[in-house]
């Protein structure tokens, strides 16, 4: 990684930023509080690429699509892991999850977990260049922030506010601002809501009336989102902001479905970015280059710092002098109750899934789910029943293969494991290889068991949290006649 690189240089590694809006613009590359742009990042929850700008023929996304329009468009980004709090304690830190021991989905450390030195959540070297840092909550009308956090680590003050009104008088500033109208529960379109009929339903789902349903609300739920999304775009320019603010537009994970939340299918980690520069500098591009989520950390500090701290494993992805990635690494852990350990590697072309408890099932006990998604106690009951096709059923298998392998061109909803075909071994060989020497490199701590203690208080929270209305969901449902 560089640690300093002079005007010139920046100017030449920071491609995607126009060098008329930083010499015109009168942009001093010093540490001026003045000199530098301002970051915001705009993170949704729970979403793949499902936009009208990514193709989407049912989806109603104006707003973002606009942005788009506006901006630079990435279609291979995925993040780190596929739950909330690991993705978010790899985001925040530009480090793998694994590498810093916070890949247990809230992992509950009565002792207060801190961070390994020298790691540290990246507003502090937003910081420590004279940045004002905020996780919004108030002040964009009608588009409040979550403030999520979320952390598997404890910190002390990560931001300096929450409020929209203090970035004004508050530059530069890196800003970040949660939505989490696509996480569930789903809410319908207010407007031309999308009609089941004409959902597309992938091969691995029963094509019934329940999938149909749950999947057009979670495309519903895209155009709430998009409308706050509106707002902050909105008030950004109201606020005469956005001229000297680089906007990031991406999500935690990927969308909460049966196979896609929490597992490493691409429906669990791939999602959605788009960047737009102040100057819309190559508005409307479309980069297929493979991104992974901490390599946005790592160009955000970049553009910030001029510099990308040397134990960073994220890359600024912006430089064309760093290298392209040939491949991402995501990471499942345990969620919530359900202990589990899978590691994978994805190519443009290849995925390959290494299953740790293959003796288990892919359907091990999550209570949350079975409480909430109707698409898996619909499998459930359609399996028990013998009417699920080989494709669904193989989800309801008690045991997993160690490893699996796809080819995402030919098979991109990965239900045709090419693992033991003899014509693919090379391309497992060669992908086991990179997970083994990236499981090494990066110290991945998911090798180490956890401690019993936190796996007992999360079965027993979401035992009695939960154990009552997942007995009530599936009386309901098999009477009414699943």
């Amino acid at each position: 990684m560089p640690n300093q690189i002079n005007r010139r240089d920046f100017l030449q590694a920071s491609g995607l930023l126009s060098a008329t809006w930083l010499l015109g613009g009168g942009l001093n590359l010093s540490c001026s509080n003045t000199s530098r742009p301002n970051i915001l990042w705009i993170i949704a929850e729970d979403l793949c690429p499902d936009l009208g700008c990514y193709g989407h023929p049912l989806v109603r996304s104006p707003q973002i699509d606009e942005l788009a329009a506006q901006g630079v468009r990435f279609t291979n980004t995925f993040m780190t892991a596929p739950v909330c709090s690991a993705a978010r304690s790899a985001l925040m830190t530009g480090m793998y999850q694994t590498s810093i021991d916070a890949h247990n989905h809230r992992s509950h450390r009565e002792d207060g977990y801190q961070l390994p030195a020298p790691v540290q959540v990246i507003t502090e070297y937003f910081r420590q260049a004279g940045y004002f840092t905020a996780n919004i909550k108030s002040g964009v009308p009608d588009a409040p922030g979550t403030g999520k956090t979320d952390f598997n680590f404890t910190t002390k003050n990560p931001f300096d506010g929450d409020d929209w009104n203090a970035l004004k008088t508050h530059q530069p500033f890196f800003a970040q601002i949660n939505f989490s109208e696509t996480h569930r529960t789903f809410k319908k379109a207010p407007e031309n809501p999308v009609n089941p009929s004409q959902v597309e339903i992938p091969p691995y789902y029963p094509d019934h009336p329940v999938t149909r349903e749950d999947w057009a609300l979670y495309l519903d739920t895209v155009n709430h989102l998009d409308r706050k999304v509106g707002a902050v775009l909105k008030k950004l320019n109201d606020d005469k902001l956005a001229e000297n603010t680089i906007v990031f537009c991406f999500s935690d994970h990927g969308r909460p479905h049966v196979r896609g939340k929490q597992w490493l299918y691409d429906g669990g980690i791939h999602i959605p970015l788009i960047i737009r520069w102040p100057d819309q500098h190559l508005a409307g591009t479309v980069r297929d280059d493979l991104i992974s989520s901490i390599d946005i950390s790592a160009a955000s500090v970049q553009l910030a710092t001029h510099t990308v701290p040397a134990h960073l494993e994220g890359r600024d992805f912006l430089n064309p002098k760093i290298p392209k990635r040939e491949f991402i690494i995501a990471a499942r852990d345990r969620c919530d109750e359900t202990v589990d350990c899978i590691r994978c590697v994805r190519t443009k072309q290849f995925k390959y899934i290494r299953n740790f408890y293959p003796e288990r099932p892919y359907t091990q006990i999550n209570r949350y789910k079975e409480a909430n998604y109707p698409t898996l106690r619909l499998m459930k009951i359609l399996h028990e029943q013998g009417r699920l096709t080989p494709a669904q059923a193989l989800f309801m298998q008690p045991t997993r293969p160690p490893e699996e392998l796809y080819d995402l061109q030919a098979d991109p909803h990965e239900i045709n494991n090419l693992a033991d075909q003899p014509e693919y071994q090379d391309q497992l060989q060669h992908l086991r290889q990179r997970l083994e020497e990236w499981i090494q490199s990066s110290g991945d701590k998911g090798q180490t068991p956890e401690d019993t203690t936190i796996i007992d208080f999360w079965e027993n929270r979401q035992k009695s949290k939960w154990d009552e209305k997942v007995k009530q969901m599936y009386e309901q449902d098999r009477k009414r006649g699943w």
